[in-house]
């Protein structure tokens, strides 16, 4: 067999893969890579060399910016303010300010991170308005698609059409030249949703819904008692408690007001030296009054007077939060004595309250001098710490988390630590690529790098923040690209298009790539796709004697309109589930979508970028 057929063969075995949908998709990508090596169409350097590509990396480090911002609840903060701007009433206003604001998102930090982070926003709107989920969930992820060409940063295909017009000698597409079709796209989008999305989309709700962490502290304050009557208060220069040991603290002559906790003033995290200090903070429970008095006599001041005595926003803020654990049978903490106030081995959490069996343990056994309560199995905690204290020292088999902290973060606190820094770093890099200074995979890893020296993720947590599959997914697929080129298969192929479009003229191209891309975009990954059009359509561009930009451009929306099948990109399927969806509910909505994307890469794409 020559080159030519073995790359056929190895194309036309891996989109049946991709259909069939049996294997991982990394698994064929690799079988992909490792066949052109068999076969001998490239060396192992090249078939292995998409692993080492700008592109690639570029890739992963839009999942670490993307990550930090939503850890840093930056997307939170969106989220709650799409709330707030929705209202009850208008479906047309809820889905215009839900499909602009996983448009910007999705712009900046990619479709799968916009999608990810809004989710469970959605659902939880569509939860409190009384809105079936399927008719909010699909336009979500079809405005993301359409998001995705507004930025250079909104789906991989845009930075491999770009690296593609670089290696054509065309010049690669500016940070923000996308916007020029992606806002036309954006719009159309809208309004076929708006006018039609009602009658297209079916009425249900999904079998399994996201959780709603937003009153998640209020959820735990009331249950453990604590939701009234918590007062967080700051030690002044002046107070008498400046100086004095921990141990001495006696508050017997303010009867009913108990000691709850005592945090260090600066992390917001438990007292670790011996004695109190200027700015550090006393968290305690009782009456109003005797806590007022309590405060003038030691000079103490509520740190936040709007939020005195709520204890949602005493113990859960953007500094610190709550956790509630449960001792599991077989635990090492089953046997010893804990009581409100104490804090754990580690140093870093302290223990608010107690329950068994879903009540109070008794009043008596819950103190220091009680002895405290002698922890069994199914007991309940909570704990209370730094957000960075409790995603650190909960990872225990000595107790079993509720509800992770960090889920719990990410949901409900908008702009939390980091919050400020993570946006700065991403206006950074949204800089540097707009400017073009410096390469967009030196401005990606420069991004990820400063979320990680910055403190908002550790290593191990950028590592998880990786979508490892779509990774390794492009670098193994790009080796085929490599082997069009170099054995003549996209020159052969780009041949025969451009015979069957005949005098039919480039607009004629632009249409059969469009399609080509389209159809095989519904089945398998668009990226893949892209990977395997982009060197037929440079090649045809040549062929006809035509600038390859427009070309380019018109792949990169066709590859966006994945809307016909939920198997066609990660976000569609995404939302199947929380979305009740079937198969065939995807076509429906996504057909006349996908017509007006054809319309936009063959009649608009050639007035902007001239053949």
């Amino acid at each position: 067999m020559s080159p030519i057929a073995y790359t056929a063969t190895i194309i036309a075995v891996a989109v049946v893969l991709f259909v069939w949908n049996k294997l991982p998709v990394v698994f064929v990508a690799m079988l992909t890579a490792l066949s052109l090596w068999a076969s001998g169409v490239l060396t192992l350097g090249q078939s292995l060399g998409g692993f080492g590509d700008p592109a690639v990396i570029f890739i992963a480090s839009l999942f670490v910016v993307s990550s930090g911002l939503e850890a840093t609840g930056v997307t939170a903060w969106a989220g709650q303010l799409l709330i707030r701007g929705a209202g009850a009433e208008s479906r047309a206003r809820l889905l215009v300010l839900t499909m602009i604001l996983v448009s910007l998102l999705t712009a900046l930090i990619s479709v799968n991170g916009a999608v990810a982070a809004l989710l469970p926003v959605v659902v939880v709107i569509a939860v409190r308005l009384r809105r079936n989920s399927s008719q909010l969930l699909m336009p979500l992820v079809f405005a993301a698609h359409a998001g995705s060409m507004l930025a250079l940063t909104g789906t991989p295909v845009n930075v491999l059409v770009s690296e593609a017009g670089l290696d054509a000698g065309v010049g690669g597409f500016g940070f923000f030249e996308f916007a020029l079709v992606g806002v036309p796209l954006l719009a159309g989008t809208m309004v076929i949703i708006v006018l039609f999305g009602k009658q297209l989309l079916p009425e249900r709700n999904g079998a399994t819904m996201p959780a709603d962490f937003s009153h998640h502290a209020k959820t735990l304050v009331e249950q453990y008692g604590l939701a009234s009557g918590v007062y967080q208060m700051r030690l002044r220069a002046s107070s008498p408690y400046v100086g004095v040991a921990t141990s001495a603290l006696d508050l017997s002559a303010y009867p009913g007001l108990q000691l709850v906790a005592i945090q260090e003033g600066e992390t917001a995290g438990p007292l670790r030296r011996p004695a109190l200090a200027e700015g550090d903070h006393l968290i305690v429970r009782g009456e109003a009054d005797i806590a007022a008095a309590f405060g003038a006599k030691m000079h103490l001041a509520f740190r936040d007077e709007k939020a005195a005595g709520q204890g949602e926003d005493t113990l859960f803020n953007r500094s610190s939060g709550l956790a509630e654990v449960v001792i599991p049978p077989r635990s090492g903490l089953i046997g010893k004595s804990v009581f409100p106030g104490m804090v754990t081995e580690s140093g870093d959490l302290i223990v608010l309250a107690v329950q068994r069996a879903g009540g109070e343990v008794t009043a008596d056994s819950t103190t220091r001098d009680g002895g405290g309560t002698v922890l069994q199995a199914g007991d309940t905690m909570l704990l209370q710490g730094t957000w960075k204290a409790l995603d650190v020292h909960l990872d225990d088999p000595d107790v079993l988390v509720v509800n992770s902290p960090e889920l719990v973060r990410r949901q409900a606190v908008p702009m939390g630590p980091g919050a400020r820094q993570a946006i700065v770093i991403l206006l950074a890099m949204v800089l540097l690529l707009a400017t073009g200074i410096v390469p967009p995979a030196v401005a990606g890893i420069l991004a990820a790098g400063a979320i990680i020296l910055s403190g908002i993720m550790s290593v191990e947590q950028a590592y998880r923040a990786v979508g490892w599959t779509t990774v390794i997914l492009v670098g193994a697929m790009m080796p085929l690209s490599t082997a069009m080129v170099q054995t003549g298969a996209a020159k052969l192929m780009a041949e025969h298009l451009v015979n069957l479009v005949g005098d039919a003229g480039p607009l004629a191209l632009l249409a059969g790539l469009f399609i080509l891309t389209a159809v095989m975009g519904q089945l398998i990954s668009n990226t893949a796709t892209a990977l395997i059009v982009i060197p037929i359509g440079v090649a045809a561009a040549t062929a006809m004697g035509i600038s390859p930009r427009p070309v380019l451009m018109s792949t990169a929306v066709a590859a966006a309109g994945a809307f016909l099948t939920p198997i066609a990109t990660p976000t569609n399927l995404m939302v199947m589930g929380p979305g009740g969806y079937a198969f065939n509910d995807y076509w429906k909505l996504g057909l006349p979508l996908l017509i007006w994307f054809f319309v936009v890469s063959v009649f608009i794409v050639p007035l902007i970028w001239r053949f």
